[in-house]
C-alpha cells in the first residue's frame, strides 16, 4: 500500500477520561485508504526530548468529515506535547504504515475483539468495519479501572461490548482472560490488541480452543519502515520487523505457544 508523508491540521483535540486525548486530524484533499491495524508515525514538533516520531495506531477514519482519529496515552514528553495540540495547528505524518488485521475469515463468523488498555484503539476502526460488512462483534474491554475505558459508548454503537476492571469499578473484576463470555459462548475468529502479557494470554485461550487469532504488537518502533530493526519480533520466519512485516500477526506465526 502506498506511504503518504502528510501534515495534515488538527480539526479538534478532546480529553478522553484521565490518561488519554483524541485528536481528529484532517486533510484539504481526501485521506489515504487505511486498514484496521495499521499505524502512523507522527512527528513531534518542539518537544527538545523527544528526536522520533511517534507511532499511533489508527483509531478510526472518519470518510464523511475526512477525518482520521488517534487515540493517544499521554505518558511521556512527546505524547505530552501532542495532548498541547490546538485546533489549526498542524502534525507531519506518515501513514498508513504496517499491515493490518484479516477480516475475510470473521465475514461469515462470530468475531470476538480483545482489547486492553490503549490497545483497544484500533478495535474501534476494526469493529466499524466489520459492522459494515454486517457482521456484529462481540468486544471484550479491560482496564485497571472503569476511567482508563475510552471510548465505550462508540464500541457499543458497532456490536456488544463486555467489560473487566481488575478493581471491580465495571464490569466483571478481574483480566479479560477471566471473563464469563468466554466459556458462555464460542466464537469463530479472535483478534487482540493491548500489553503483551494480555495477549500472550488470549493467545493460549484462542490456541487452547482451537480459535484463529491474530494480535497486534506494539514493540517499540523508530522507523515505521523496518529500517532502524529496533522492533524485531521472534517469529517462525526468523526475525521480523513489527513495523513493516506486522504490526498484526496471526499467532501461529509467533513463538508465544512453544
Amino acid at each position: 500500500m502506498k506511504k503518504y508523508l502528510l501534515d495534515l491540521r488538527v480539526n479538534s483535540i478532546e480529553k478522553v477520561g484521565e490518561r488519554y486525548v483524541l485528536l481528529r486530524l484532517t486533510d484539504d484533499k481526501p485521506l489515504p485508504e487505511m486498514l484496521p491495524g495499521q499505524f502512523v508515525e507522527l512527528r513531534v514538533d518542539d518537544a527538545p526530548t523527544t528526536f522520533l516520531r511517534r507511532p499511533i495506531s489508527i483509531n478510526f477514519v472518519d470518510r464523511k468529515n475526512n477525518e482520521l482519529w488517534l487515540l493517544v496515552a499521554v505518558v511521556g514528553d512527546g505524547t505530552r506535547r501532542l495532548a498541547h495540540l490546538k485546533p489549526g495547528d498542524t502534525l507531519n505524518t506518515l501513514l498508513p504504515l504496517g499491515n493490518g488485521f484479516s477480516m475475510f475469515s470473521a465475514i461469515n463468523g462470530q468475531p470476538l475483539l480483545v482489547g486492553g488498555g490503549v490497545g483497544v484503539a484500533p478495535l474501534l476502526f476494526l469493529g466499524e468495519q466489520l459492522w459494515q460488512k454486517g457482521v456484529e462483534p462481540t468486544f471484550l474491554l479491560g482496564a485497571k479501572t472503569v476511567s482508563d475505558l475510552p471510548q465505550l459508548s462508540l464500541f457499543r454503537s458497532f456490536g456488544r461490548v463486555f467489560i473487566t476492571t481488575e478493581d471491580g469499578s465495571d464490569g466483571e473484576r478481574g483480566f479479560v482472560t477471566n471473563h464469563s463470555i468466554l466459556t458462555q459462548e464460542s466464537f469463530s475468529f479472535i483478534y487482540s490488541c493491548g500489553p503483551k502479557p494480555m495477549m500472550m494470554a488470549v493467545a493460549r485461550f484462542a490456541d487452547g480452543v482451537g480459535v484463529p487469532c491474530e494480535v497486534s504488537l506494539e514493540n517499540t518502533m523508530a522507523c515505521g519502515l523496518g529500517a532502524c530493526l529496533c522492533c524485531v519480533e521472534k517469529t517462525t520466519d526468523g526475525n521480523l520487523c513489527v513495523c513493516k512485516e506486522g504490526p498484526v500477526f496471526n499467532i501461529k506465526k509467533l513463538l508465544w505457544l512453544q
